[in-house]
């Protein structure tokens, strides 16, 4: 195989074809959407699939090359502010999710490169090693604070975020023929980019997920698939929203949006850790599966409820409940 993949040059290299295929793949979902054609909304949040399948398939390197292709077909058919976006929401925090639970595994990442997925035969998941979801379930929240506070940065010489936020909310009202009354504007800006990185999260989490299952379905998957369901935060995370939540308390009233934000992006890895408890509680279960619709039901239904107590399930978790179940 190693021979032939030499003498075949570019196509003759799984990695880099699979990187090919998914950038294009990734490009023509965010364009797709960037664009207004229909069902935008949806096939944008799906962008990171195929970065997600390259990564976990053939490699970080993959993961990168697939990125860097994408963003540069989103730059040249929808300009530079479209290819921000494209890296904010997909081309970076995919491969660098992949590195931070693939990195995590001596010898996982290390002199394997833009190269095979598992070798011929292998058995699914059968990787040189397993794969961990604590550092990428706390850069979930890491990575769109890092978002919020370089745009809040680079829009304080323009009246600052909130005023941009602002500005957008009161557009968009305005498209679909909704009144803009203050108070309801006021109520969105100082909640909107708080909700953006939480879907955000939950839609790189879904991708990354159900891009395991594709690849594990056809023993291309690297390292094996993880258990969700025992995840666990680094023990230094929940300092973070305890900081953010002293900044909050300290900022001035009307000026409170980037604080409560903050908050909100790093809370999202412990809401998230809360639906792993669930799914560890339930685990055996003969009504497990109606348990879980019922569970998700009720999360979307009644989410402004359901968000706190999951926050606090994985606070639980977190501290009193270390030793998690592991898996042989």
């Amino acid at each position: 195989m190693s021979g032939a993949s030499g003498q075949g040059g570019v196509f003759g290299n799984p990695g880099l074809l699979a990187a090919g295929a998914a950038g294009c793949v990734s490009a023509v979902c965010a364009l797709w959407a960037m664009r207004g054609l229909p069902l935008g909304t949806g096939v944008l949040w799906i962008a990171s699939f195929p970065l997600f399948a390259a990564g976990l398939g053939f490699g970080v390197a993959s993961a990168a090359v697939a990125s860097l292709l994408g963003v540069l077909l989103v730059a040249i058919s929808g300009g530079g502010f479209a290819a921000v976006i494209y890296l904010a929401l997909f081309g970076i925090p995919a491969p660098l999710l992949v590195l931070a639970a693939q990195g995590q595994v001596p010898g996982q990442v290390s002199g394997q490169g833009l190269g095979q997925g598992p070798a011929p035969g292998q058995a699914p998941g059968a990787g040189p090693g397993r794969v961990s979801l604590s550092l990428p379930l706390a850069l979930l929240g890491l990575w769109p604070l890092a978002v919020l506070l370089l745009s809040a940065a680079f829009l304080a010489g323009s009246g600052g975020l909130e005023a941009a936020m602002r500005q957008a909310m009161e557009v968009a009202l305005r498209r679909l023929g909704m009144p803009a009354p203050e108070t309801l504007v006021a109520g969105l800006v100082r909640v909107k980019a708080g909700a953006i990185g939480f879907w955000a999260a939950i839609a790189l989490l879904a991708n990354a997920g159900a891009a395991a299952g594709f690849l594990a379905k056809r023993g291309l998957l690297r390292g094996g698939k993880p258990d969700w369901a025992a995840v666990r935060l680094p023990g230094w995370y929940p300092v973070l929203p305890a900081l953010a939540l002293g900044l909050f308390l300290a900022a001035p009233a009307g000026g409170d949006a980037v604080a409560l934000s903050a908050l909100l992006l790093l809370l999202v890895p412990l809401f998230l850790q809360g639906v792993a408890g669930v799914h560890a509680r339930l685990r055996g279960r003969k009504a497990r599966l109606p348990m879980l619709v019922g569970f998700y039901l009720l999360v979307v239904l009644f989410l402004q409820l359901m968000g706190p107590g999951l926050v606090g399930l994985g606070l639980y978790d977190q501290f009193l409940r270390r030793q998690a179940p592991r898996q042989t």
